[in-house]
């Protein structure tokens, strides 16, 4: 454990000489194709927002798989999910092509994707029956709640912390909880956080780098000049005459 406050990890870039094939997902990604591919970490909690197709998760998965978790979901040395299929070895793959600046380097943490949570959670659950320990049986709660309680009890710790769109368990009152668990985390002063997300309300946490990304790349943003801000401004200021605009186009 280092004393060091987060960020631990500055900087993330591509290395074209270590991709195999160009023509082949995800190096033939829009973002790869730019002179060069580099995320720069200069505050403790990086959101980074972005159509869907762009690249966002894939990213984050070779970061996870960098840092030595697994791409599927999940800590160091955890192997929750069968990895046979193309799809589990984007991260991994591109985790080869990425190369990485840590000051220091800090490999306890956790990578979260929601659509592997359901096997990350039976994976602990039997790995604590093998152990002779009562299982955590985050299953048993509603999704949300389990979701949440999940957070609380795995990111307590020095670490990095990736999160994979958290929102999408998550309903709007369990957004702000989780807010409140990202601002214990930052106040901790050792716990470093990258989430890409969909949701506008984990998009305005405070004092956030907020990074938007494009077939063209990636650059700094706020939450006011963000699609996902400017569709839902329009939608709440008049429902009826938004929905009716949108069906007609």
């Amino acid at each position: 454990m280092t004393r060091m406050r987060a960020p631990y990890l500055r900087r993330v870039w591509f290395d074209e000489g270590r991709v195999p094939d160009k023509d082949t997902y995800p190096f033939c990604l829009p973002i790869f194709s730019r002179d060069e591919f580099s995320m720069e970490f200069d505050r403790p909690i990086t959101i980074v927002v972005g159509e869907n197709g762009v690249g966002k998760s894939t990213i984050l998965e070779g970061i996870a798989a960098l840092a030595g978790y697994d791409e599927a979901g999940g800590g160091k040395g955890y192997r929750p999910v069968d990895h046979s299929g193309a799809v589990e070895a984007m991260g991994r793959d591109l985790s080869k092509a990425l190369r990485a600046s840590w000051l220091p380097r800090v490999t306890q943490g956790w990578f979260f994707r929601a659509e592997s949570f359901f096997s990350v959670s039976r994976y602990l659950d039997q790995a604590a029956v093998d152990g002779g320990a009562a299982p955590p049986d985050f299953l048993s709660h509603s999704h949300g709640e389990g979701f949440l309680r999940f957070f609380e009890e795995r990111c307590q710790k020095q670490g990095l912390y990736i999160f994979d769109e958290p929102e999408s368990a998550l309903s709007p009152s369990r957004q702000v909880e989780f807010l409140k668990l990202l601002r214990r985390m930052e106040a901790s002063g050792f716990c470093q956080v990258i989430m890409a997300t969909h949701s506008p309300i984990l998009m305005a946490y405070p004092g956030a780098r907020l990074l938007g990304l494009t077939k063209h790349g990636l650059e700094p943003t706020t939450l006011q000049q963000t699609q996902h801000f400017r569709l839902l401004r329009e939608f709440c200021l008049d429902p009826e005459l938004f929905m009716a605009m949108m069906m007609d186009e």
